[in-house]
């Protein structure tokens, strides 16, 4: 793990909720995947499907209360 974030998932550079894989914030399975944007930007593929998905229908996700002071 390389940051200043420590995910639970990960011990001893092992996902254990992807199948002790080798730890990649981003990748398939990962509670991170689809959530953020990454520098990466293979791994934004989701985000961009999710995005383009709610544009076709013509809506987009209620603000989150974060936004709002």
């Amino acid at each position: 793990m390389a940051g200043s974030w420590g995910c639970p998932h990960e011990a001893n550079d092992l996902c254990s909720k992807v199948n002790n894989l080798p730890c990649d914030p981003g990748m398939k399975g990962c509670v991170l995947h689809g959530r953020f944007v990454f520098a990466n930007d293979d791994k934004n593929e989701r985000l961009r499907q999710k995005k383009a998905r709610e544009e076709a229908v013509g809506t987009t996700p209620p603000p989150s209360s974060a936004e709002f002071p």
